[in-house]
């Protein structure tokens, strides 16, 4: 799974057959991701941990992937539009000594890419790259109210971990329950291996 997962940039089919170029999110990029996050509907910036409409924000995040802090896989595609980024999958790594074997996985697409399978896709190739990078734990957290991205991380095999009440507040100042999950990542890595989830879904 890894060699083949790892391997970037390539073409992937989805779910439905639609296809999306997965490469690393570059310097270069700037302005169509930043066209990418101010397509995204209030609902999904509402939960977000961090304002990524906001440019200082986009800045320390491309600061974070040149210190090798981040790692972030980009979707490009043209679904129903003009070609552009569709969907991403970050590994923010920890700063801690006693935790960077720890890694911590966000995965978003655009509303029209939903039930195609690219969450998947994004979260394989980020577990490739934490494998290479040799993180062990990958963690994830959600409020409770984002049902769709915990249906779909649970069906990756994550784990609830813990529950941390009125933990975060959201753009309205809105206080929520943050839900933080868990997966090992070789045992992610056997999985994949063991359902060809990379050579179905490799498309050269």
């Amino acid at each position: 799974m890894t060699g083949q997962a790892l391997r970037l940039p390539r073409t992937v089919k989805l779910s439905d057959g639609t296809e999306v170029t997965l490469r690393h999110l570059e310097r270069r990029d700037k302005d169509a991701f930043r066209t990418f996050t101010n397509a995204l509907s209030e609902h999904d910036l509402l939960f977000l941990r961090t304002d990524i409409t906001d440019p200082d924000v986009l800045d320390a995040w491309f600061d974070n992937i040149d210190s090798g802090r981040t790692v972030t896989v980009i979707a490009e595609g043209k679904p129903g539009g003009p070609w552009g980024v569709v969907g991403y999958g970050s590994l923010h790594m920890a700063n801690a000594t006693w935790s960077q074997h720890v890694g911590e996985i966000r995965v978003l697409g655009g509303a029209d890419m939903r039930g195609r399978g690219l969450g998947h896709v994004l979260a394989e190739a980020v577990f490739a790259q934490a494998l290479d990078r040799r993180i062990e734990k990958i963690v994830a957290q959600f409020t409770i109210d984002q049902k769709g991205a915990i249906a779909m991380f649970e069906e990756l095999g994550f784990k609830a971990e813990a529950l941390l009440r009125d933990h975060v507040k959201d753009r309205t100042g809105q206080k929520h329950d943050l839900l933080v999950y868990s997966h090992d990542v070789s045992s992610f890595g056997a999985q994949m291996d063991a359902y060809g989830v990379s050579d179905a879904a490799g498309a050269g």
